[in-house]
C-alpha cells in the first residue's frame, strides 16, 4: 500500500463525518450554508485541513468562519467518536477558493464568445481535417 492513500482515504471519511454533523448536529446561527469539499491530511494523520465553501458575501463568509472556530472543538469529539484513529488531528477550516476561481475563468470565456458573436467570428471550432485531405479547391 503506498503512503499517499491511506491519509486520502481518513481525509474521505473524515470529510463524510463533519458535513453530517454541521448538517444534523450544529446549531450555530453563525454558520451558513456550508459545503465541505475536500480534506487535506498531513502524512502523519495528526492534522487535517478542510476546506469549505459557503453562500453569501464576505460579510458571511466571515460570519461562517468564526462559526466553523466555534464549533471546532465539538466537531473534533465528533471525529473521535466516528472514526476510528489512534489520535484525533488537529482541525484547520480554509475558505476554498477554486469554486471562484472556476466561476471567473467561465464568466471570461462567456465573456470571449460575446465579443466573437459581437464582430462576426464563428464561436464554433472548425472540424479538424484528417491528414493529407483537401479543401476541394485543388
Amino acid at each position: 500500500m503506498s503512503q499517499g492513500t491511506r491519509p486520502e482515504r481518513v481525509g474521505e471519511e473524515i470529510r463524510q463525518e463533519i458535513s453530517l454533523a454541521l448538517a444534523r448536529d450544529v446549531q450555530d446561527p453563525g454558520i451558513g450554508f456550508v459545503t465541505i469539499t475536500r480534506v487535506k491530511m498531513s502524512p502523519d494523520l495528526q492534522q487535517a485541513r478542510l476546506y469549505y465553501t459557503t453562500i453569501g458575501d464576505e460579510k458571511e463568509r466571515r460570519e461562517t468562519a468564526k462559526g466553523l472556530e466555534r464549533a471546532k472543538p465539538f466537531l473534533r469529539r465528533h471525529v473521535a467518536h466516528s472514526v476510528r484513529l489512534r489520535r484525533v488531528p488537529e482541525l484547520t477550516f480554509e475558505f476554498d477558493r477554486s469554486v471562484e476561481h472556476q466561476d471567473r475563468v467561465e464568466q471570461l470565456i462567456l465573456e470571449i464568445e460575446q465579443e466573437r458573436r459581437a464582430r462576426g467570428e464563428s464561436v464554433e471550432p472548425e472540424p479538424a481535417k484528417a491528414p493529407g485531405e483537401s479543401d476541394g479547391d485543388s
